[in-house]
């Protein structure tokens, strides 16, 4: 299990350097840092991200299973990981991100391409852990209910903060969203509006919740943070 939790954060901060890159988002600032670009240079951007995308599936594929079923379970969990990084998944959301700069787009679009470029990673991350801890079809369900809706409400805050946020605790600039002409939960629904949906999201995700006992804790402490967030 710690293994599949270090090449998804692997996998989670590639995604974050090569966003950053001038190609993409150019952005100068990352968690109150300068982005990998500004504190060394592109190029060592790139393949630090390169590195860390094939050093994800090389630690996935170097754990060694007990039984067939052992082996089947983790090849189940290397596909859906490498799915939801892929070109289903992160790149299409990417893709669709800078294509729809400077053109609108409309609410069922922007659901969509979030889910691919937000959510498809946060889905892995909580389906994979639940098949490793041998969750039924009915656990799995649930929580693949809760996955999607704590993605997409990540990405609402995330829109909202880019307007009302405080830059100094977010570690990087805000407004940028509007700068690129880029559609977002604000300004389509405008701000409040959004922040009822994000609220909207996360008690859905509650509701899949309630499947599970007290051991879902974590899961529901994860889905209140999201909304109250303010980074």
């Amino acid at each position: 299990m710690v293994g599949v939790a270090c090449a998804l954060e692997m996998i989670h901060t590639y995604s974050l350097i090569h966003d950053d890159l001038p190609a993409m988002d150019n952005d100068d600032l990352r968690r109150g840092k300068p982005t990998c670009h500004i504190a060394f240079d592109e190029a060592t951007a790139i393949l630090t991200g390169d590195a860390l995308l094939t050093l994800a599936f090389e630690i996935l594929s170097s754990i060694e299973p007990n039984d067939i079923n052992d082996a089947l379970k983790w090849l189940r969990v290397i596909k859906i990981i490498a799915i939801a990084a892929g070109y289903k998944g992160m790149i299409k959301g990417q893709i669709k991100d800078i294509a729809s700069e400077g053109n609108p787009l409309g609410l069922e679009d922007l659901e969509q391409m979030h889910a691919l470029k937000t959510g498809a990673l946060i889905e892995a991350s909580i389906i994979t852990g639940a098949i490793l801890g041998n969750g039924n079809f009915e656990q799995i369900e649930q929580l693949k209910i809760y996955a999607k809706n704590i993605g997409l409400a990540f990405q609402v805050v995330d829109d909202i903060l880019n307007v009302e946020g405080d830059p100094v605790v977010m570690g990087k600039d805000v407004g940028t969203d509007q700068a690129r002409k880029k559609s977002t939960y604000p300004s389509i629904l405008g701000i409040e509006k959004s922040k009822e949906f994000a609220k909207n999201l996360v008690n859905n995700a509650l509701q899949a919740l309630d499947y599970f006992d007290n051991k879902a804790d974590p899961l529901r402490a994860i889905a209140h943070y999201i909304v109250d967030r303010k980074k």
